[in-house]
């Protein structure tokens, strides 16, 4: 879950003049890696080896 201190974060580290577009993009990005992560250590996810092994299937 995102924190109002992560997004004071991102919103630091963009520059000076941006859209409100850019930024929607970088929160969004940011809240997908976070749920990536919850995944990875939930188990949730799919190894490398075995995800080329899928998609050669397709």
């Amino acid at each position: 879950m995102l924190t109002r201190d992560k997004v004071k974060e991102l919103v630091d580290h963009m520059p000076e003049n941006f859209s409100v577009d850019d930024l929607v993009e970088k929160v969004i990005l940011l809240q997908k890696i976070e749920e990536a992560e919850v995944e990875i250590k939930n188990g949730e996810s799919i190894d490398w080896e075995d995800l080329k092994k899928e998609m050669d299937t397709w």
